[in-house]
């Protein structure tokens, strides 16, 4: 491994803010870039705050699976990534969908799922999925290559 890379997740260091801190994700080459194969991350402590409670906390079983394309995920950074939304006041659907956004923007892979199982609260248990596509995103652009909706 690039000693650059093996300095760079030796000084990762989390400071509990009031948003998620992306810059601490850390990318690696790919190994096998060639093949299609599929990489699962599971965080069962996955933690936020409730906007319309402060104070109160959230938990998640997050599960990340996607197909890597040059790069995957250097799996401390991910850890570090995911605490820091330790205080962050978000929603469960936004908190989702921007886990995957950083996550999808750091090593662009081929596909990517993100299903976040919430805790049950007050009797109703809540899972909320987002996912990508390369591909499909790619035949999606129209004409003037702006993103659809």
């Amino acid at each position: 491994m690039d000693k650059r890379i093996r300095k760079k997740v030796a000084s990762l260091k989390l400071e509990y803010k009031d948003h998620p801190q992306k810059e601490l994700l850390i990318a690696l080459p790919n190994p096998c870039p060639e093949r299609d194969y599929e990489e699962v991350i599971v965080s069962s402590e996955f933690t936020t705050l409730c906007p319309l409670n402060p104070g109160q906390p959230d938990y998640a079983t997050l599960t990340v699976k996607y197909t890597p394309d040059k790069q995957i995920l250097e799996l401390k950074s991910v850890k570090f990534y995911l605490t820091s939304y330790r205080m962050v006041e978000i929603f469960f659907e936004e908190a989702t969908n921007r886990v995957l956004d950083d996550l999808v923007n750091i090593i662009k892979p081929r596909k990517m799922e993100v299903v976040a199982e919430w805790n049950i609260r007050g009797g109703i248990g809540t899972v909320v999925m987002a996912s990508y596509n390369k591909s499909k995103r790619i035949r999606s652009l129209g004409s003037k290559g702006t993103k659809p909706l």
